[in-house]
């Protein structure tokens, strides 16, 4: 655990006991604060007691006692509206922050790595870790991924924090200043969070602020948002800077063509065949192992062990994983896929889909996956969204209102049998949210594999094993 000492002596409110309250109100406490914690959920705050975390309604409390006000990433800080304890705050002049700002409060001799986007945070998290431990340096992921960054052990000299970072996090850390800073895309999301497209990327781009010059940036340059940000830290000249692109050879920085690698980061031109490797599959993760691949040779890795190290990866769960083999037909859970976005990588990957889709939808449905329609083979949806898509998909995509998740599953299987087509693949990419019914991505994800499992027919153990690498349970974007 990480100890928490920049407010020892002093109050502090901790309001949401999620995983990274819970985990707030430890560190603070260990660290000599008078911690005051609550929650509107009961059984959370029985589960705070049981841990001897002090409990206090602050709702009633008086917050210009406080030094700070601890919020977990979920309560709305600005949009649709402030929380009542956050307008409170303001008005008391109590800071608000997260348990990410008392990570960057507390001194650290490890190098710090900030990845951020809209797609992709968690698979190139995990994947660079995974590559910095096969190159033989100590590296612990954590954030928004797996376990709340303040339960990361404490890292000496040489060691790497891999911090994946939740736009709801980023702007509750006002002075976090990453070793290495990473943007991986954006895509309008979470707007419902932010207001407006323009200040979800300010708030993205807020993790170069407050950058030392010593510091790293690497951006990708695929989408216009990205790009933009990627120019506006060229123009200041105040850090060095890399460029990620998948498509074609740039001219500079690390990019991705037809699964091959390229870096012309130095004097001679280095390059890496990706395309191969199971848990690298598509455009997109083409980009996660770009950024993977820069962040490794800025720590100080050996290129040829960066190249090795990537065709070992196996991947997450829910991230594209295969789920099962089942007569020639591969079941693939890519339940992540909370978004159209999310989703288009996945819809891009292969031919021949049956597709389950549908959920909680978000705005602008699947319309901008309409160029990728002839893709799929049929459409089997399910959730509130059922409707919503079936009618954007029309005639162009034969489909079935399957409302359920295992009668979705069941009909697949059998459409895909009776079809025989080439490499058939049926794939949960659901480009909505799970909250319909499901507690979140990771359960929904887990049903659709445990359905799988059950269905009749000659299984094959998948060749590539899914990593585990849940997220913090928090749904954090």
């Amino acid at each position: 655990m990480i100890v928490a000492k920049a407010y020892q002596d002093e109050s502090v409110g901790v309001f949401g006991l999620g995983r990274s309250g819970l985990s707030a109100a430890r560190a603070l406490i260990a660290g000599g604060a008078n911690v005051v914690a609550w929650d509107d959920d009961e059984d959370k705050r029985v589960i705070a007691k049981t841990e001897g975390i002090p409990l206090g309604d602050l709702y009633d409390d008086d917050l210009a006692k406080f030094a700070a006000l601890v919020l977990s990433p979920g309560v709305p800080l600005t949009h649709p509206e402030p929380h009542p304890l956050v307008i409170r705050a303001a008005k008391a002049n109590c800071p608000v922050i997260g348990d990410l700002e008392l990570f960057a409060q507390t001194p650290t001799e490890a190098q710090v790595v900030g990845i951020t986007g809209t797609n992709g945070k968690s698979t190139t998290t995990a994947l660079v870790a995974h590559v910095l431990k096969v190159c033989g340096i100590t590296a612990e992921a954590g954030a928004n991924l797996g376990r709340p960054v303040l339960d990361l052990p404490v890292l000496g000299k040489g060691a790497v924090y891999v911090l994946e970072l939740s736009s709801y996090q980023i702007e509750l850390a006002p002075t976090l200043a990453c070793d290495i800073a990473v943007l991986l895309n954006i895509s309008p999301d979470h707007l419902d969070r932010h207001g407006t497209l323009a200040r979800y990327v300010r708030v993205k781009k807020q993790l170069f602020a407050k950058q030392f010059q010593s510091g790293a940036a690497i951006v990708s340059v695929d989408d216009p948002y990205s790009a933009g940000v990627y120019t506006e830290i060229g123009e200041t000249g105040r850090i060095s800077l890399i460029p990620v692109h998948v498509g074609d050879v740039a001219a500079d920085g690390i990019s991705v063509e037809h699964g091959i690698l390229y870096d012309r980061t130095g004097p001679r031109e280095r390059s890496f065949d990706l395309s191969d490797v199971p848990a690298l599959r598509g455009a997109h993760n083409w980009q996660n192992a770009a950024a993977a691949y820069a962040i490794a040779l800025i720590v100080g890795a050996d290129p040829a062990a960066i190249g090795a190290a990537l065709q070992s990866f196996a991947g997450l769960a829910h991230r594209m994983e295969i789920a099962d083999e089942i007569d020639g037909v591969l079941f693939v859970n890519d339940s992540k896929a909370t978004n159209a976005a999310a989703a288009s990588h996945a819809l891009a990957a292969f031919d021949s889909i049956y597709w389950i889709a549908g959920g909680q939808a978000k705005n602008g449905g699947i319309t901008d996956l309409v160029p990728l329609f002839d893709r799929v083979r049929h459409a089997f949806l399910i959730g509130e969204a059922a409707d919503r898509f079936a009618e954007t998909m029309g005639s162009d995509v034969p489909h079935t209102v399957a409302r359920d998740l295992e009668t979705a599953v069941t009909m697949a299987q059998e459409k895909a049998a009776t079809d025989k087509a080439e490499a058939p693949v049926v794939l949960l990419s659901p480009a909505c949210a799970s909250f319909d019914q499901w507690r979140d991505y990771e359960e929904r994800g887990n049903t659709f594999c445990d359905l799988v499992h059950r269905l009749p027919g000659h299984h094959r153990a998948p060749d590539n094993e899914p990593g585990n690498g849940p997220g913090n349970g928090e749904g954090l974007a």
